[in-house]
């Protein structure tokens, strides 16, 4: 009895600590150079640099390379390759991004693209909708 409430107590400590000391991250300052080597890497043919530079510029959102993604999407042989530029897309989540991950659904020959740009699309769409319920709600509470 005295170890269990020792271990129990000892685990408690440590999630307790671990929380106290996970910090924040920090913004990276993302230069020109880096830009221009991610956009360079969707050009190659090696498909694993092909698809982590994809990889890198959605979770940079990398604006500037939505056009390159855009071309892979539609013109690249390989689905992974496509499915990797699509997600991409999502994760920059501009307009013209969206909209370029949306026709895919619809034109896209392979049905496991099209229907991983419907999962991407349908989760864009839930995301916003939530928001948009969020605001009409805090719009409605200040009027009031």
């Amino acid at each position: 009895m005295k170890l269990t409430l020792t271990i129990l107590f000892l685990t408690i400590f440590s999630i307790g600590t671990l929380d106290a000391s996970v910090k924040p991250r920090t913004k990276v300052k993302i230069t020109q150079n880096t830009v221009s080597s991610l956009i360079e890497g969707l050009n190659s043919e090696n498909l694993g640099l092909k698809s982590s530079s994809a990889y890198m510029i959605g979770e940079l959102q990398l604006s500037k390379a939505v056009i390159p993604l855009m071309k892979i999407l539609h013109e690249d042989k390989s689905d992974e390759m496509r499915i990797a530029a699509a997600l991409a897309l999502y994760k920059i989540g501009t307009p013209i991004a969206i909209y370029a991950v949306k026709q895919s659904i619809k034109f896209d020959d392979s049905e496991r693209v099209s229907k991983l740009c419907a999962n991407f699309y349908s989760e864009y769409q839930r995301i916003k909708f939530n928001d948009e319920e969020i605001n009409e709600d805090t719009v409605k509470t200040a009027v009031k």
